[in-house]
């Protein structure tokens, strides 16, 4: 791989903060190193005794149950994204001039020289969609890539295993970018920005903020959604490469330095010869699954990162065509009577269930769970006219039945007070008296899952479920 960045790691103390998918691998590279790793974690249930006692076996040493206390010597911190800045090991490292790096830091210092570069992708919502798309075009490009990140596949094992890669797909959270300050991507995009996560950042402009660091420092280009302003002040506000662009994408008529869509076609005029004159076509509306606007404006933001790395107008077509999305995104699942269900369990906050709403016109909506400080008044505000009825789940539904009071006074709610293994399959037969054919019935539940479900795959898993149950008996 070449020299690194820290190229002395032989017995350099350093302390990883928590275990599970980020930290566990975090520990062994180190180790693996040279490096004495001390792991300390919050918890200490049997998942965690399960992973130290592998890490154990290797000779780290795993501290359970305390997450607060700084290790004697530490001289670097590696947390896992998740861990909050305002903790006391973090208090306490700061005290002592002690570096704190998240994961996608450390694999960051560790690239190799003639290592692949990053395109990466962040936002509040469309972002895994958006980095598998972006994949998929590079395939057909020819390029030997991965999507990886906050996506499920380890940065460090990209970074650091036997493969070549000739450019990566890399989806990264607000977290993970907090915790990333010497990133510098050849290419981001911030696909748009709405309220998420305050509680971890403690405000709008501290999250935003995490967010706009995924431009520093860009070399090619800095995608912006031109409907989302604030994005584009991001880009604004970025320090980046001379020669650095301002790339849009919007899903209208492109101006110069913009990749939109013009009637049905999605086009480039940006990396074309003479951008004021000339339009270079990608792809066709049909080409995008689902063809949902927020989908389309997902394919136009991987469009622009890879026309920024010099992909080729076909391999744009043929990407989006190969791409299938994942489960539990805008999934159909069944017509029944005249009706069509659709699965969008992955619709965890408003901003993502705003523009799950948009993409239908008569709606059936099955909605809540856990609201994580949301407030519903502008999502219900902005969707009130396209809902025939909503159906509502879970411990904060009181809030969305609050705001359809005050802003769809007309539209007949069910509140499900229930949070048994039936309440889904009740959820859905009240949806289904109330739904007409041509309808919609909608999962989109613009809150978390965890009051009822494991994650938001389970709570979907269970809407597709109760349909077929549905189906079967219709």
């Amino acid at each position: 791989m070449g020299s690194r960045e820290v190229t002395d790691w032989q017995g350099k103390r350093v302390t990883v903060a928590g275990l599970g998918v980020s930290g566990v691998p975090a520990a062994k590279v180190l180790h693996g190193l040279g490096a004495t790793v001390t792991v300390v974690n919050d918890g200490d249930d049997e998942r965690a005794r399960a992973q130290a006692a592998e890490l154990e076996a290797l000779g780290v040493t795993v501290r359970l149950g305390d997450g607060a206390t700084l290790p004697d010597g530490t001289e670097l911190i590696v947390t896992a994204p998740g861990w909050r800045p305002d903790k006391p090991l973090f208090t306490a490292a700061r005290e002592a001039g002690v570096e704190i790096w998240g994961d996608v830091e450390l694999a960051w210092r560790l690239r190799g020289p003639d290592s692949a570069p990053w395109l990466c992708v962040t936002g509040t919502n469309g972002k895994t969609t958006t980095v598998q798309m972006l994949a998929s075009i590079l395939k057909a490009a020819g390029l030997r890539t991965a999507a990886v990140g906050n996506i499920g596949v380890s940065l460090l094992d990209a970074v650091l295993g036997d493969e070549e890669y000739d450019v990566l797909a890399v989806e990264l959270s607000s977290y993970q970018l907090h915790w990333a300050p010497s990133l510098r991507a050849h290419s981001a995009a911030v696909l748009n920005l709405a309220p998420d996560h305050l509680d971890w950042h403690g405000s709008m402009e501290a999250y935003a903020r995490d967010k706009g660091r995924v431009y520093e420092g860009n070399r090619v280009a800095c995608v912006y959604n031109v409907a989302d302003k604030a994005t584009e002040d991001l880009v604004r506000e970025a320090d980046v490469e001379e020669g650095c662009r301002a790339i849009g994408f919007t899903l209208g008529t492109p101006a110069p330095s913009q990749l939109g869509v013009v009637e049905g076609i999605l086009v480039d005029r940006a990396f074309v010869e003479d951008r004021h004159k000339n339009a270079q076509e990608l792809a066709e509306v049909t080409d995008v699954n689902p063809p949902a606007p927020h989908n389309i404006a997902n394919a136009l933001a991987a469009a622009a990162l890879a026309r920024a790395f010099g992909v080729p107008p076909q391999a744009v077509r043929d990407g989006l065509r190969a791409f299938r999305p994942d489960a539990h995104r805008i999934a159909h699942v069944a017509d029944v009577a005249g009706v069509a269900y659709v699965d969008d369990s992955k619709a965890t906050n408003t901003h993502a269930a705003e523009a799950s709403l948009a993409a239908y016109e008569s709606i059936v909506w099955i909605a809540g769970g856990l609201a994580k400080g949301a407030t519903f008044d502008e999502l219900v505000a902005r969707s009130a006219k396209r809902l025939r009825g909503a159906v509502l789940i879970g411990a904060d539904r009181a809030l969305i039945r609050e705001a359809l009071a005050r802003h769809a006074p007309e539209v007949p709610v069910v509140d499900l007070d229930r949070t048994d293994t039936g309440a889904m399959l009740a959820a859905v037969q009240e949806a289904r008296r109330l739904a007409e054919p041509g309808d919609t019935v909608l999962l989109a539940p613009a809150c978390a899952s965890m009051d009822m479900f494991v994650n938001y795959n389970k709570r979907g898993d269970a809407f597709a479920a109760a349909v077929r149950e549905l189906e079967a008996g219709a």
